[in-house]
């Protein structure tokens, strides 16, 4: 047995290197073999060449003539493939699942043909029940309801008592087609079971109108209403979009970290991480909190963006984009600012502001395709519910196109290019400035408002806007300065950055983006002249040392971009559960 273990561990360290063709040169072994002699051969023969050279062999080993082949090790001929694994070939798929095989999603049902006349099973929430008859039921999957037809001498009182709005039911029956208008098909049900009850006195989303305010503060049933299920399915619509659109744009998924001890934006508005005790944290001699002492050992913030260290994996991968929660810790109320929201932020190595400008279009225009093509429905009733939004307010202020057409509008033209100086030519000379109707003043480096940017997209333009060539001193430190001949460049009077930003009608600022600033020395100099800390961003200047190159990216909020195709007035109506100044519930 020693003789015989001897071979087998030389026989392990031989076949390492053919670990690809370990199956054949098994097979050929069983078939060729007659003594340890004809393995040797056989092995070193199969080995290919320039690899590591056979370790010695055993002295012992030409005195085992006793083993004949490989076949009488019992665990070898047992064993063929991976199929032979009795664990895996009864499992197929997970629709053999018989509790998901069994099961169809009311969105199936409705738009499949194939299943009218078959028998078959639904579940979801009571949305009516009427004529102690008509289920009207709806499982998320679209804003569309099945009506499911009890039979009354089948269903007791007591359990039609139970088909209260928003109790859960399972229903089986035959899809048949429907008698009555407004469905292709209805469910005759030959079994119900109640999932879960629903007391109709205490559950306060009643089947009626409710205020958007009302229902923020019943949030965590909310998406259970038309209005909220389709902002949600539009939004999941969106989110699949930018990874699909990023991947066939050939950009890599990179994740960017939430927790960071650096101020991308500089703006200062961050929320801090820490474990000290605010009671009684570590102190300098100057009466200041030592935040080497604290969990990361420096002062660490929610970031407010993943920008910077997007830059960094981009100089090495050319192309990535970040998608997650970011944070701002600004006490504003207003319809347009949350305190946790959703960033997309790509970066490209060797890509100019041209190139940002049309990856950004490229980009919404892929979006707006994509929930066009895939969430009509929830479009047509959002639709909808916008035209009786606007009939409400005065005729100056309704909008001239509705959602879908509005959509369809930014999708079949161009968007429009012009810089920042042409802007506030155009706003100068406009008939709201000349009124004095602009709540603030219009002129060359001023950050421009809200009022000002629907002003270019929905009266002068009537269309998306991008807007360059921003003052240098009114964005951040990592823009590129623009020079003469460069798209935006005023003169030396007035400095410019080759800063972008897209406007949309309805939302005002949707990306905004640059050409980064890839030279060393003036990156330096714009760091010193904006405050920010160069020794704190070491790591962000050596990419300028070490190979720099042009590159640019831009961010788009989720959030508004969502509020833009489904046409919702407010931000907090188009996040799961929005967080605002003194808002952190659910």
């Amino acid at each position: 047995m020693a003789r015989w273990r001897a071979c087998v561990r030389w026989c392990e360290r031989a076949f390492v290197p053919l670990r690809r063709n370990a199956v054949r040169v098994v097979m050929k072994v069983r078939e060729e073999m007659e003594g340890c002699t004809s393995v040797l051969t056989l092995i070193t023969s199969n080995r290919p060449p320039l690899l590591s050279p056979s370790p010695p062999l055993p002295p012992s080993l030409p005195s085992l003539p006793s083993i004949t082949s490989f076949a009488s090790l019992p665990s070898l001929p047992s064993f063929t493939s991976f199929a032979s694994l009795p664990s895996l070939a009864p499992f197929t798929s997970f629709a053999s699942l018989p509790s998901l095989a069994s099961m169809h999603s009311i969105k199936q049902v409705l738009d499949d043909t194939t299943l009218t006349g078959t028998t078959l099973t639904v579940a979801g929430w009571v949305r009516t029940f009427r004529n102690d008859r008509f289920i009207a039921l709806n499982d998320g999957s679209t804003i569309r309801n099945l009506q499911c037809v009890i039979d009354q001498e089948q269903v007791g009182p007591e359990t039609r008592a139970r088909f209260t709005t928003s109790a859960a039911v399972k229903c089986t029956g035959v899809i048949v087609e429907s008698k009555g208008s407004g469905q292709r098909v209805e469910m005759q049900v030959t079994a119900v079971e109640v999932l879960g009850d629903s007391d109709a006195e205490k559950y306060p989303i009643q089947p009626k109108k409710h205020s958007l305010e009302f229902l923020r503060e019943n949030a965590h049933l909310r998406f259970r209403t038309n209005t909220y299920s389709a902002i949600f399915r539009i939004r999941h619509q969106v989110s699949f979009g930018i990874h699909e659109y990023f991947d066939q744009q050939g950009y890599n998924y990179f994740h960017s970290p939430i927790i960071t001890a650096s101020d991308a934006e500089g703006a200062g508005e961050m929320f801090r991480v820490s474990t000290l005790d605010p009671k009684n944290p570590p102190l300098n001699e100057d009466g200041s909190v030592d935040w080497k002492e604290d969990f990361f050992g420096a002062e660490s913030r929610l970031t407010v963006s993943g920008q910077l260290q997007a830059e960094l994996s981009a100089l090495a991968l050319g192309k990535v984009y970040t998608f997650g929660p970011t944070f701002r810790a600004e006490n504003s109320n207003t319809a347009r600012h949350l305190a946790e929201f959703w960033m997309i932020e790509p970066e490209a190595a060797f890509m100019d502001l041209k190139g940002d400008m049309d990856l950004a279009e490229g980009l919404c225009k892929h979006l707006i395709a994509r929930v066009l093509r895939n969430s009509m429905d929830d479009l047509q009733f959002l639709d909808a519910r916008l035209k009786e939004e606007e009939a409400s307010k005065p005729q100056a202020q309704r909008s001239e196109m509705g959602l879908i057409d509005r959509l369809k509008f930014v999708l079949e033209n161009p968007f429009e290019r012009i810089t920042y100086t042409k802007a506030i030519e155009i706003l100068e000379n406009s008939k709201p400035n000349k009124k004095g109707q602009f709540q603030f003043e219009v002129k060359w480096g001023m950050d421009l408002q809200s009022e000002h940017e629907r002003y270019l997209v929905e009266k002068e333009f009537k269309k998306p806007v991008i807007v360059t060539g921003y003052p240098a001193g009114i964005k951040a430190f990592y823009m590129r300065t623009n020079g003469p001949g460069d798209f935006g460049y005023k003169d030396e009077n007035h400095p410019t950055v080759a800063a972008m930003d897209v406007l949309f009608p309805g939302i005002g600022e949707i990306i905004g983006g640059s050409q980064r600033e890839e030279r060393l020395d003036v990156l330096e100099a714009r760091m010193k002249e904006m405050g920010v800390d160069d020794k704190e961003l070491w790591w962000y200047l050596d990419t300028r040392r070490f190979g720099t190159v042009p590159h640019a990216g831009f961010g788009m909020g989720l959030e508004r971009f969502v509020l833009f195709v489904t046409g919702m007035g407010n931000i907090r109506d188009v996040i799961p559960f929005p967080r605002t100044p003194k808002s952190a519930e659910f």
